[in-house]
């Protein structure tokens, strides 16, 4: 176990000193956080109230199905967190952060462009429908390649900017102790910018215009591009090294084409010593033993000790890989297990999200004496507030307290496993809530009416949202800091990116789950009113339940590749 020091605080204070390298006194530090932050505040209010009220523009816009756009609406969001693996591959092989992320803002001032115009030119989308029939007329195609193109250049523009800046961000500072802060703060500016897109852009679109609602959206996409310019001179700026990729992709095939090469003793490091001995500090890992041949010098690789370099090995011959390349893929190969185990919670997450906006839209939405009503599209900002309001608590007082007890404080895998427990309990008060609201349509025989809202306060959906919410907090910013700490330092982007991939897939696989359930079973029809969402939420909750199991064996078997990261294992 590591001293205090070598494990990485739980602080939101950004205001320590800064550890960087004497000579690069004048880059990097906090002094980059508030143009960092005021962009991704500007660019996440924008883009998280766009499609989270995606939904319902499909549906009231273009007279869309309720379950046709929420599934649409998957594929979108998914989509958002897909296409930054693409983007932190272009940063880390090929031109570094800054520079795609400067593309993807402008490209997002685009897509704002064209949802702006889809809202404000009547002739680029159906005539308005007062009440949902199948007489509705639906859009055009080229109504729809117009939305779907601005959703296109959305998604292209997102991949460039919303995780690389976590990558440039952490880029910033020397010291795991301030990378692992600034982390925290991270994903809180980001939940900041989805509380208000989630409440004040969903409302200005739903509830004022939508064509006033994109607007602001585009003036916060040419502010964020403007603040990110303005830090330029603060910026620390890793230069990229070259594709870490084909190097990993040539570890596979000098393996396989050495594979029945008898297995030597002395292996590749790539430096002055060229090599070294099975038993000797440098040496590949036993893990995953047969990758280690990609690194073994053999009788054909004699030219290693008669060319006088170290460096022949990988540029005069793809079958020789150094001991480093090696290792690099081996610890991709080795978390692959453990973010498989969040593909499931995901899910969960992303088919409650959809779902929960058809309740609200099904539920009693007025509060206060002057009735105000809430926009359904609003409701995912109970997860995000419950997201931002435990974060401090977590850091200030849990993370403590656990430390006070256990003698360390939690490890990133065990924060994880946190998140997947809360996550259950979400989708178990998920299911019991929705059992409660079809109970009340059922005794006052709502069921045929279509749109018949009923009598029950759309704020029961704030417990499980909440509660969902709460897992967050635990789950991402855990696997955030995980992926960055054991990722080799040449996929730092990739590393980031990980988590983002997750949600991906979870939207993915939400339509799939979704289109499984409608031809299946009779849960979902088009009026949930006459459906059974609550066994959904069962089936989540007894899915994501086996899905914790997988990852606490997946956990307990993980070796740390970074020790220096070590805490307290799961």
């Amino acid at each position: 176990m590591e001293d205090n020091e070598s494990s990485p605080k739980y602080e939101l204070t950004p205001l320590d000193h800064e550890a960087h390298p004497k000579g690069d006194t004048k880059r990097g530090g906090w002094i980059t956080l508030p143009f960092i932050a005021g962009s991704m505040l500007a660019m996440g209010l924008a883009i998280n109230g766009t499609t989270t009220n995606l939904q319902i523009y499909l549906i009231k816009e273009y007279n869309m199905e309720s379950i046709d756009a929420t599934q649409i609406a998957y594929i979108v969001r998914g989509s958002l967190y897909l296409v930054p693996l693409g983007g932190a591959i272009l940063s880390d092989a090929y031109f570094g952060c800054f520079p795609v992320i400067l593309a993807g803002a402008a490209i997002n001032v685009l897509a704002f462009v064209l949802l702006t115009l889809s809202a404000a030119l009547p002739s680029l989308r159906p005539p308005h429908c007062p009440t949902a029939s199948a007489s509705c007329q639906k859009g055009t195609a080229g109504q729809l390649a117009v939305m779907y193109g601005a959703m296109f250049l959305l998604t292209i523009g997102t991949g460039g900017t919303r995780f690389n800046m976590a990558t440039m961000g952490a880029d910033q500072f020397s010291s795991s102790r301030d990378q692992d802060t600034f982390f925290n703060w991270y994903f809180v500016f980001l939940y900041a910018s989805f509380m208000v897109g989630d409440t004040a852009i969903v409302y200005l679109q739903d509830g004022v215009s939508w064509a006033l609602g994109f607007g602001v959206c585009l003036a916060a996409m040419a502010f964020s591009l403007l603040m990110l310019l303005m830090g330029t001179r603060f910026y620390r700026m890793p230069a990229p090294k070259g594709s870490p990729y084909s190097e990993l992709a040539c570890v596979v095939v000098a393996a396989v084409r050495k594979g029945r090469v008898d297995v030597g003793a002395r292996y590749y490091v790539g430096n002055d010593a060229a090599a070294v001995d099975s038993d000797s500090v440098g040496a590949p890992s036993k893990r995953l033993r047969f990758l280690n041949r990609a690194a073994m010098i053999t009788a054909s690789d004699n030219f290693l000790e008669t060319s006088g370099g170290a460096g022949h090995g990988t540029s005069g011959s793809r079958q020789q890989c150094t001991v480093q390349q090696v290792e690099d893929l081996k610890s991709l190969l080795a978390v692959f297990p453990l973010w498989s185990s969040g593909i499931m919670l995901s899910v969960s997450i992303g088919v409650m999200i959809g779902m929960i906006i058809l309740q609200a839209l099904t539920m009693d939405r007025s509060v206060g004496h002057h009735r105000f009503k809430i926009p359904a599209g609003s409701m995912g900002v109970c997860s995000v507030a419950a997201f931002i309001a435990v974060t401090p608590v977590l850091d200030r007082v849990a993370f403590p307290l656990w430390r006070r007890i256990a003698g360390v404080p939690p490890s990133a895998l065990q924060r994880v496993g946190l998140g997947h427990v809360v996550n259950v309990a979400g989708m178990v008060v998920a299911a019991l809530v929705e059992r409660r609201r079809l109970t009340i349509v059922h005794l006052l025989h709502g069921e045929a009416a279509a749109g018949w809202v009923t009598p029950m306060s759309v704020l029961w959906l704030v417990f499980p949202i909440a509660i969902v919410g709460i897992g967050e907090a635990l789950n991402f910013p855990g696997n955030m800091a995980f992926y960055y700490m054991e990722f080799p330092k040449a996929l730092r982007s990739l590393a980031t990116a990980m988590a983002p991939l997750l949600i991906a897939m979870g939207f993915y696989f939400s339509t799939l789950f979704v289109d499984v359930v409608r031809r299946v079973t009779a849960w979902l029809p088009g009026n949930i009113n006459q459906g059974r969402l609550d066994n959904m939420y069962w089936t989540l909750a007894a899915a994501a339940t086996i899905n914790f199991g997988y990852f606490l064996l997946c956990a307990g078997r993980y070796k740390y590749q970074n020790q220096s990261t070590t805490m307290a294992d799961c």
